[in-house]
């Protein structure tokens, strides 16, 4: 399997950034680390090597960027509003510096983003901000609620990263016309999963929108834990 490692300066964040890709080809996926997790986490915990035969074939290619979580929503000695700043400047980084090498290294058109845990919320919270560039969304065990992060401030800036909160009064035919037409959004999460209730509350919202989606609920007594992501990443990622 092709791996390739990546550093530079990021304009954005004002610090270095790493990354690393897997494959040579194929769908071009997005892959977010979990709460404050790192560009490796992915790979040091199975999730590559579940799959690894998609990369292999150059049917997928994975792309595995770093995290500030750590600097931002999970940065208690700093004020919510800096945050949520700090969280905006990421997603510049995302989308003025990843994107663009994504589209570099992988001339196809779609950008499926996917992520677990807190890899879920930036996964999609981007899909659902930006459906122009990422076509598809897998969040497994995603967590979608911001307010918790902010010890009770709330300014526009938090509002535009709650999902659960600006999707419902989210009316611009603009953004529905890729929501409805030509993207698509899968959520999973296991029976007793810290994150059901989130999930289940995502996809009502997206019913009351009448956008395409699915909330996959795996049984068996699944928690919030890697060997739920594994089996997900084999089910999904085929």
């Amino acid at each position: 399997m092709k791996r390739e490692y990546h550093r530079w300066h990021s304009p954005s964040l004002q610090r270095e950034m790493e990354m690393l890709v897997f494959g040579h080809g194929g769908l071009p996926v997005l892959v977010f680390p979990s709460s404050m997790g790192r560009f490796f986490d992915y790979e040091d915990r199975g999730m590559i090597n579940a799959i690894a035969w998609q990369y292999e074939s150059g049917a997928m290619q994975a792309f595995c960027p770093d995290s500030v979580d750590a600097e931002s929503w999970y940065n208690k000695s700093a004020h919510p509003a800096d945050r949520v700043r700090r969280h905006m400047a990421y997603e510049s980084y995302i989308l003025n510096e990843v994107v663009p090498l994504i589209r570099r290294m992988n001339p196809s058109g779609d950008i499926l983003t996917t992520g677990c845990s807190f890899g879920g919320f930036h996964a999609m919270n981007l899909a659902l901000k930006q459906p122009d560039i990422f076509t598809r969304c897998v969040s497994m065990s995603g967590a979608f609620e911001m307010r918790s992060f902010l010890n009770g401030h709330y300014d526009d800036n938090c509002y535009y990263n709650n999902p659960v909160d600006y999707l419902p009064a989210l009316g611009d035919s603009w953004f529905m016309d890729y929501y409805r037409d030509s993207n698509r959004f899968l959520m999973a999460v296991g029976e007793w999963d810290i994150c059901l209730s989130e999930n289940q509350r995502m996809a009502s919202i997206m019913h009351s929108k009448d956008i395409p989606h699915r909330l996959d609920i795996w049984g068996e007594q699944a928690v919030h834990d890697w060997p739920l992501w594994q089996k997900m990443a084999q089910a999904y990622f085929r």
